[in-house]
């Protein structure tokens, strides 16, 4: 059977629990950042560019978890995101857009799902459909030759977030279960032999979302997360032959390893001294020790890791 709550709604409700045990200095230091970072067009940017989708969802996720969305802020990104609401777009940028919708209107700001046509729900779970591939996942273009296991996970998101349901689940799940590898990991394409964390972790959370996640399959996921870590820096790698770790395999590792009931794996003391000296005094979180820029992806991994550190150190 699967979880009666969204994915989303128990990651979000888990980093706010966490957060709200960091300092006070903490979190107002990334709120400005964050705050700053907004746009005049209302949107995100990367760290290069106009303001992009991608981006703006991360950057309203990462508000949200410091409980500091506002009517302003949401005003404003609420104009640029009815800009994109009637454009095409992959994958990412439907989950982008799709999450940030929902979140606007819980800071305060208009509820832009409103002002859609009435089909549009339906309309955005029919165009997900259109990038099916034959092998039962779901690919990063229509009529792409092979599935993606990120992609896929992020269709499944997005169906949830519209209260549709997932088509041919059981084929989805025999998709995903085919990216096992003996190593306990998942691969994000089908040719690959050797797992990653963050394939692992939308893999993971996939076949949570559809029940379909056994026992063996946690415990052979927990043994590949465990072994992850780095050997100097104390974050996790994004696979078990890069040295260096980053603030994206740690924060989705971490979490992936909560949620299996193994977090105790890890040593969460090295992973928050990790994250910590990815944050900067300014405010934002770069992506790893070997990185001398922030962004505001990297603040929302940045403060997931803190939370989830914060929630298993004593």
């Amino acid at each position: 059977m699967t979880d009666d709550e969204p994915y989303l709604t128990r990651l979000t409700n888990r980093l706010l629990d966490g957060i709200e045990r960091l300092p006070a200095d903490v979190r107002a230091r990334h709120t400005r950042y964050l705050l700053e970072a907004q746009n005049p067009d209302g949107g995100f940017s990367g760290r290069e560019g106009g303001s992009d989708l991608y981006y703006t969802g991360f950057a309203l996720r990462s508000l949200a978890v410091l409980q500091s969305l506002n009517p302003d802020v949401c005003g404003r990104a609420a104009n640029f995101l009815r800009a994109k609401l009637l454009g095409s777009a992959g994958v990412v940028d439907f989950f982008s857009l799709v999450v940030s919708c929902y979140l606007v209107p819980l800071g305060g700001g208009p509820d832009i799902l409103a002002d859609a046509p009435p089909d549009w729900r339906s309309r955005v779970a029919g165009a997900l459909e259109a990038f099916r591939t034959a092998d039962g996942g779901y690919g990063k273009t229509p009529g792409a030759p092979h599935g993606s296991t990120y992609t896929s996970f992020l269709v499944t998101l997005c169906l949830q977030l519209l209260d549709r349901p997932t088509p041919e689940p059981a084929k989805l799940a025999a998709y995903v279960k085919s990216r096992r590898r003996p190593d306990g990991g998942y691969v994000e394409i089908g040719a690959m032999k050797r797992s990653g964390t963050n394939p692992t972790a939308a893999g993971v959370g996939l076949l949570q979302i559809l029940g379909e996640l056994d026992d063996d399959a946690k415990a052979g996921t927990a043994d590949f997360i465990a072994a992850l870590p780095a050997p100097f820096d104390g974050g996790l790698r994004a696979n078990d032959r890069i040295p260096a770790a980053d603030l994206l395999s740690t924060f989705t590792g971490g979490w992936t390893l909560d949620q299996l009931g193994s977090a105790n794996r890890l040593d969460w003391d090295a992973i928050r001294d990790f994250a910590l000296a990815c944050q900067r005094v300014v405010g934002g979180f770069s992506g790893g020790l070997w990185d001398d820029r922030t962004d505001v992806e990297y603040t929302f991994y940045g403060l997931g890791t803190l939370a989830l550190a914060a929630l298993m150190v004593d």
